[in-house]
């Protein structure tokens, strides 16, 4: 087997995905967002289905132009080495840039807001609200501890390629709180019995807004630190909003607030 081929299947490990500071992205939109966001595509696996469009060979063709390792598979190859059932003929090797506090701190603007996911575990979840982030401007997403891998290749799939354009990155509980100060930004949190967020006095400065899992919501430890806990109001008995749901609703909240 190939050295491309073995990378490829040692990423579709978390701890092999976070010592090679690598992921994997499948598809012909999810490769396009990778390449013109510059993130660089040490590789890729291309099996007969990308020949099949005109889209699909245009994105070979840049792959190749960019200088990118090309390996030509057969589909049972390519089946093996994919997470979908229709990676539309196409597995890459990329490197996500390894976003921190510094880089969201020096690209800041008043008024925006960083959301916090405290143990959100669902990759689909976290990929939307990624999507969300970016398409609502958000200043970025920080994960904390609990929340799924941002890398993980389901997450990006799911951020449509946000997850390459936005700032976001895993943090701890004291790495957050002590970016707060410095930065001047007001932490808050969401819970369901929280200020309607159509009340709510929204600060003209950075926010850092506390989502929480999906079951169970932010901890007791890190909420207490929030300066006001909000909420979405919703229909009486309904149990919940999806968290993903929740988080584009507060962005453009916020943004409308701002």
């Amino acid at each position: 087997m190939s050295k491309l081929l073995t990378t490829i299947r040692d990423l579709q490990r978390r701890k092999a995905r976070e010592k090679r500071g690598a992921t994997l992205a499948e598809g012909v939109r999810l490769v396009e967002e990778a390449l013109a966001a510059a993130v660089p595509i040490v590789g890729a696996a291309v099996g007969p289905a990308l020949e099949a469009t005109d889209r699909g060979r245009a994105l070979k063709a840049a792959l190749g132009k960019a200088g990118v390792a090309l390996e030509e598979v057969d589909d049972k190859t390519l089946g093996e080495l994919a997470d979908t059932e229709h990676p539309q003929g196409l597995v890459a090797v990329v490197e996500p840039r390894a976003w921190t506090f510094t880089d969201f701190t020096r690209h800041q603007a008043p008024g925006t807001t960083l959301l916090v996911l405290d143990g959100v575990q669902d990759p689909g979840n976290v990929g939307t609200i990624l999507r969300s982030a970016l398409a609502l401007g958000a200043a970025g997403v920080v994960a904390l501890p609990g929340t799924a891998e941002l890398h993980n290749p389901k997450v990006l799939r799911g951020s449509m390629g946000a997850a390459f354009k936005l700032p976001n990155f895993h943090a701890t509980d004291a790495e957050l709180l002590a970016w707060i100060g410095p930065a001047k930004a007001t932490l808050w949190t969401t819970a369901m019995d929280g200020t309607d967020i159509r009340q709510a006095h929204w600060p003209t400065g950075p926010l850092a807004l506390l989502l929480g899992n999906e079951g169970a919501g932010v901890r007791a430890e890190l909420a207490a630190r929030a300066k006001t806990t909000i909420a979405v109001p919703i229909a009486a008995g309904a149990e919940s909003l999806n968290v993903a749901a929740a988080a584009a609703i507060l962005l453009w909240e916020s943004s409308r607030a701002g």
